[in-house]
């Protein structure tokens, strides 16, 4: 059996291949395959019975040419310090790319959030937010919400490191609570990304979104909502997944009524949700629906199964969902893949945005937000569409030429220390 392509694996290539079309020399290709900064921590937590374990933990910054890093803390069993340089990596070129002056970085702590306590969590992020002090900052690097952290994560890190600091620094981190600094409109806007380049690719293939059908992998902070503004908004969403398993309905589903379940009456699953029938996750990717949202995590659709995906368009809720032989597979078949970089977009935007604000103390309203928001995904759509035809190349090779371009020429521009 042929291994499959890693995050960090397909995160190069898809560099290689801008690199390529870009005309860029070898020492350049390896200033921005080579992150800039990278940092593993222990982190001893006393758990809830009083014994202790510990944990593994880190953060890699890619690149600062264009600004302070971003990038999101994920708690995931899986993480380890590959897919982090992979997840940082595709941070810098989605910056790039939106046109927002930050580089990239990403964090995460090897844990299942899952089987600890909240106290427990609340021990994992203080200690782990304390080991990587030192290299964050509102004008270093600044951490948000990923998979497996929420806005409470990022509440509980940013008064650690205004305690340590003496003072309070909302600016450390965004996705907060609005309590404590946050944006209105920044918990749904990577959904509302993926909504807006949802459309915007429709509406090139002037395709009435009240007519199309669509399944969501991965019924999380960003597919859930998605599933939800999708819905709304006319689409007919057949089919929801997460961990455990999914639901189909051919008539159509009501996401908000699924979320309510979920997060208000108890259920662990959209599963077996009532009037349902069951489905896999597998099962999930290969229907035969006009749209696809994978949201959940990297290669979901890889070279063993993109023969069998049938939507015509996969909008790229989580990052990394597709390798590059699955590319390859889907662009031969004629699907338009929206890729990660431009369609989950929404929140690091909406990051910026908070970020703005904290440093100014002053907030916007949430449709101000919705409105800032918009504007950016509908112009970086139209410059990778536009860069795309151009060039006769896809939408991921377009954008990552963007991004990756608009990097490569903020080094240029600095020169090289020393």
């Amino acid at each position: 059996m042929v291994a499959r392509q890693s995050a960090w694996e397909s995160a190069q290539i898809q560099l290689a291949e801008a690199v390529k079309h870009l005309g860029l020399d070898d020492g350049t290709h390896q200033l921005l395959a080579t992150p800039r900064r990278e940092m593993t921590v222990s982190i001893p937590l006393r758990r809830d019975d009083g014994h202790v374990e510990v944990l593994r933990g880190y953060r890699v910054q890619h690149n600062l040419s264009r600004g302070p890093a971003k990038g999101g803390i994920r708690y995931h069993p899986s993480t380890d310090i590959d897919e982090v340089r992979a997840l940082a990596m595709w941070m810098t070129w989605k910056c790039a790319l939106i046109g927002i002056p930050y580089g990239g970085a990403k964090g995460g702590v090897t844990i299942d959030p899952r089987l600890y306590s909240r106290n427990e969590l609340e021990r994992v992020t203080r200690r782990y937010a304390s080991e990587i002090g030192p290299i964050v900052g509102p004008e270093k690097d600044i951490p948000a919400p990923d998979v497996g952290t929420d806005d409470q994560t990022m509440a509980w890190f940013m008064d650690t490191y205004s305690v340590n600091k003496g003072y309070t620094v909302t600016g450390v981190v965004t996705g907060k609570p609005v309590s404590v600094g946050g944006s209105q409109g920044r918990g749904g806007a990577t959904s509302r990304g993926v909504m807006y380049s949802a459309f915007a690719a429709l509406r090139e293939a002037r395709v009435d979104p009240r007519e199309v059908s669509v399944a969501v992998q991965g019924f999380g902070k960003v597919g859930g909502l998605a599933a939800q503004y999708l819905h709304d908004a006319g689409c007919k969403v057949v089919a929801v997944s997460d961990v455990k398993g999914g639901a189909y309905n051919s008539m159509g589903l009501n996401p908000a009524a699924m979320l309510r379940a979920i997060r208000g009456a108890g259920m662990e699953s959209v599963a077996g949700y009532p009037g349902t029938d069951p489905i896999t996750n597998e099962e999930l990717i290969e229907l035969d629906v006009d749209i696809l949202v994978p949201a959940a995590l990297e290669g979901v659709i890889h070279d063993g199964n993109a023969d069998a995906v049938k939507a015509r368009f996969i909008v790229e809720g989580a990052n990394g969902p597709t390798t590059p032989d699955a590319d390859a597979i889907l662009e031969a078949r004629g699907a338009v893949v929206v890729p990660d970089i431009l369609a989950n977009s929404g929140g690091v935007a909406v990051s910026y945005f908070e970020w703005v604000q904290d440093l100014q103390a002053y907030w916007w309203t949430e449709d101000e937000v919705n409105d800032r928001l918009r504007a950016i995904m509908d112009k970086a759509y139209d410059e990778v569409s536009t860069l795309a035809r151009e060039q006769g190349v896809s939408l991921r090779t377009a954008a990552q030429m963007i991004g990756v371009g608009r990097v490569a020429e903020a080094h240029r521009t600095r020169g090289l220390y020393p």
